[in-house]
């Protein structure tokens, strides 16, 4: 049986899923993307399981990750069964919510507290001490990242801390930190493998951006034992085999990027000047800097865009913390519309916003505010304002805020876009699209093909094992096209109003300087 597969595991903030994909010629009925040796990689098997989330405290967010890896062990078997048997696999590649920390006995296997989630900010008062202190700095010029509770190093300050004795045995190697990649590599590996992927490692506040090593002065600053921590590979390099027990043979892991990086690649933004975002539970601009890493001076976020082939890819990034959070939110909170699909049509009832601005700062706002004490904000209400403004209002905030994005790109040097690459649940919205093109004066780009995240993981496993020869050409459906539209005053006129607003919400987290 010729293995032509790869088991690509996404694991993301709301689920995790396992996707088969087939690399062969395309063929009918399915949505191949075109590669450099002819191939295409072609969705045959999906399966998915909703992920629980955890609120113990205001501004805390938890993930159980024994209840991830059962259900990662659960769709990849169920992917496995559908696409005809393991024989058919040659590799597996793995995508994650990246940030995420996780403590765990290196005897048992067992997680030691709940995952801290990348949007968790429980650790804003010791980032902020470190801050205070004049840190930020050296640590900005060392990663990348400003200190900010987002990033995983603090949060694994706080679980060997919150879990009695766990300095101490982390100090002796007997429990292991790392994000999800590298907890979901021990446990396919049966704890034989704890590696982490460079671009993983580069979000934690402890790897040298350069060298892609972990540097023992941010450990100490942080707190974090370095013995805890995984070895860190690049993202197509082998990371480990699969026990046999789990799928009936070993397979080898053979690529893994955080789920930003990994659409970097499945969108194919990899030349200096590709950008993407993906909209899905916060989102995420990832611009393409080329090969050496770029200080930013508008808080965007150094970052590595992907290793492989033997090279670096490094990349700025903005973070927004709450996008389709947003629209969760109108649908779980507001009980404004029972469907997220709604909230298109209901936007366009209205023939502009009212005066009605949202400011989703559910936890915190991102990049490039960074306010971790902001909270959601709503301004300009009238007695004319109802449930359809806020609907329209949350769906304008992803315009809004990717504009902020776009602004601090090009203040940081880097060329204007003319195309922006989108992916996520929320680009099938297209009332929210046009928005972002008319906000942002750039053209939309939704590929045919969505799932981004995933193909990117299966693309670094495909290359790292052999099966293709490169990691992208162009794709071979056409895209769904968004060009802006709107006038420049009435453009203005929109900002201003938003930018108010971001400046009410940050008033309102800091009232002791507004006295």
């Amino acid at each position: 049986m010729h293995a032509n597969m790869i088991l690509a595991i996404d694991q993301g903030t709301t689920s995790t899923r396992a996707i088969a994909f087939e690399v062969s010629q395309p063929q009918a009925g399915r949505s191949p993307v075109g590669d450099k040796n002819g191939g295409a990689f072609s969705a045959v098997a999906v399966s998915q399981i909703e992920l629980a989330q955890h609120f113990p405290h205001s501004g805390w967010v938890e993930h159980d990750a024994a209840e991830i890896w059962r259900a990662t062990l659960q769709t990849c078997r169920e992917v496995v069964r559908k696409a005809g048997g393991v024989g058919r696999f040659a590799a597996v590649g793995i995508t994650n919510q990246r940030e995420t920390s996780v403590l765990w006995d290196a005897a048992t296997g067992e997680p030691l507290h709940r995952a801290i989630v990348w949007q968790d900010r429980r650790t804003a008062e010791a980032t902020g001490r470190l801050a205070a202190a004049g840190h930020e700095p050296m640590v900005q010029a060392a990663t990348g990242l400003i200190l900010d509770p987002y990033f995983s190093a603090s949060k694994y300050a706080w679980l060997l801390d919150a879990v009695p004795g766990a300095r101490e045995r982390a100090e002796r190697g007997e429990v292991l930190l790392g994000t999800i990649d590298a907890w979901l590599i021990w446990k396919l590996t049966g704890g034989k493998s704890h590696v982490t992927d460079a671009t993983n490692a580069s979000r934690t506040s402890l790897m040298d951006l350069t060298t892609r090593a972990w540097r023992l002065d941010l450990c100490a600053l942080f707190g974090v034992p370095i013995e805890a921590l995984p070895e860190i590979r690049d993202c197509d390099a082998l990371l480990g085999e699969t026990d046999p027990a789990l799928f009936g043979r070993a397979l080898p892991i053979h690529g893994a990027a955080g789920d930003q990086q990994a659409a970097l690649v499945g969108h194919g933004a990899l030349q200096p000047g590709d950008a993407k975002i993906t909209y899905g539970t916060g989102a995420f601009l990832v611009a393409n800097v080329g090969a050496a890493p770029v200080a930013s001076t508008s808080r965007l976020l150094g970052t590595l865009g992907y290793a492989a082939d033997g090279g670096a890819a490094y990349a700025l990034e903005g973070s927004i913390f709450s996008a389709g959070s947003a629209i969760q939110w109108l649908r779980d909170g507001l009980k404004v519309i029972s469907d997220s699909r709604q909230s298109e049509a209901m936007a366009q009832t209205l023939t502009d916003n009212g005066g009605v601005y949202l400011v989703p700062g559910f936890t915190g706002l991102g990049a490039p505010w960074w306010e971790p004490e902001a909270r959601g904000t709503v301004v300009g209400l009238t007695r004319d304002s109802g449930p359809v403004h806020f609907v329209r209002a949350a769906l304008e905030s992803l315009a809004y805020q990717t504009r902020d994005l776009l602004d601090a790109l090009k203040a940081d040097g880097a060329p204007p876009l003319t195309r922006l690459k989108v992916d996520g649940g929320v680009t099938a919205n297209a009332f929210a699209m046009q928005f972002v093109a008319d906000i942002c004066e750039v053209e939309v780009e939704r590929p045919a093909f969505q799932e981004m995240t995933a193909l990117g993981a299966a693309r670094l496993a495909a290359f790292g094992v052999g099966l293709t020869e490169a990691l992208w050409t162009a794709p071979a459906e056409a895209p769904a096209v968004w060009r802006p539209r709107m006038d420049e005053a009435e453009r203005a006129r929109l900002l201003k109003g938003w930018r108010g607003a971001v400046r009410a919400a940050i008033v309102a987290a800091r009232p002791e300087e507004g006295e």
